[in-house]
C-alpha cells in the first residue's frame, strides 16, 4: 500500500495511470463497436476516454521544464551517439509540449483563434521525431549489448572445458537469423531497462505514425500499443532502477 501511495503521489505516476485508462477505453471501444447491443457501453467508454484525456493535459503542463532538465542531463553523456539522440529527442519533446499546451489553451476557450488542426499536426510531427530519435538510441544501445554478449560467448567457447556441441552465435552461414535472434534475446534479457524503453518507444510511435499518415492504423492497435506503453511507463516510475540510464 505504501508503494502505491508513493506512486500515485507522483505526477508522472498519476499520468501513467490516466494514460493506461485512456488507452484501455480506446481498445475496449474498438472491440465493442461492431456489437449492436453494446452501443451504450461504447458511448460511456468514449466519454470516459475523453475525460481522462482532458485530465492528462493538466499533468503535462509542467513537462516542458522536465524536458529541458533532460537536455541538461543528456549533455553529460559520455557516448556521443546517445548524447546527440537524447538532446535532439528532448528538444523535439519540448516543442511537442509547447504545441500541446497551446492546444490545451484553445480547448478550454482561452484562445479560440488558434488553428487546432495545424498545431495538432505540429505536435504529432515533433512527438514522432522525439520517439524516432529515442528508438535510434535504443537500437544503438542494443547493438552495444549484443556486441558485448557475443564477445563474452566467444571467450567462453575458446575455453578448453567448453562443450564443442554448444550452439555458436557466430554461425552466420547457415543459421544467421537464429543466431541474431538468440543474441538479441540474450542481450535484452541481461538489460531489462533497455527492453522496457524499446517496447515503450515502439508502441508510442504508432500514434504519430497514424496521425501523420505515414502508417495508417486503427484505434484497436493504437489502444493496445498505448496500453502496453503505459504499463512499461508505470513499471519505470514504480521501480526507478528499471529506467534506462544515460551513460
Amino acid at each position: 500500500m505504501d508503494a502505491f501511495i508513493r506512486f500515485t503521489n507522483q505526477t508522472q505516476g498519476r499520468d501513467r495511470l490516466f494514460r493506461a485508462t485512456q488507452y484501455t477505453c480506446m481498445l475496449l471501444r474498438y472491440l465493442l463497436e461492431p456489437k449492436a447491443d453494446k452501443q451504450e457501453v461504447v458511448m460511456k467508454l468514449k466519454k470516459l476516454e475523453s475525460s481522462v484525456s482532458t485530465g492528462r493535459k493538466w499533468f503535462r503542463l509542467g513537462n516542458v521544464v522536465h524536458a529541458v532538465q533532460t537536455i541538461q542531463q543528456s549533455i553529460h553523456a559520455t557516448d556521443q551517439v546517445p548524447r546527440i539522440c537524447l538532446i535532439l529527442a528532448s528538444l523535439n519533446r519540448v516543442i511537442y509540449f509547447i504545441c500541446d499546451t497551446i492546444l490545451f489553451v484553445r480547448s478550454v476557450g482561452l484562445a479560440s483563434g488558434i488553428n487546432k488542426e495545424k498545431w495538432r499536426m505540429w505536435a504529432a510531427r515533433h512527438y514522432y521525431y522525439s520517439l524516432l530519435l529515442s528508438l535510434v538510441r535504443d537500437l544503438y544501445e542494443i547493438s552495444l549489448q549484443m556486441e558485448q554478449v557475443a564477445h563474452d560467448r566467444a571467450k567462453k567457447e575458446k575455453s578448453p572445458s567448453q562443450d564443442p556441441l554448444v550452439y555458436s552465435v557466430a554461425d552466420e552461414e547457415t543459421e544467421w537469423l537464429q543466431s541474431f535472434l538468440l543474441l538479441l534475446f540474450r542481450s535484452l534479457k541481461k538489460h531489462p531497462p533497455l527492453l522496457l524503453d524499446t517496447v515503450k518507444n515502439f508502441c508510442d510511435i504508432l500514434n504519430p505514425l497514424d496521425q501523420l499518415g505515414i502508417y495508417k492504423s486503427n484505434p484497436g492497435i493504437i489502444g493496445l500499443g498505448g496500453l502496453v506503453s503505459s504499463i512499461a511507463g508505470i513499471i519505470t516510475v514504480a521501480y526507478p532502477q528499471m529506467k534506462l540510464k544515460t551513460h
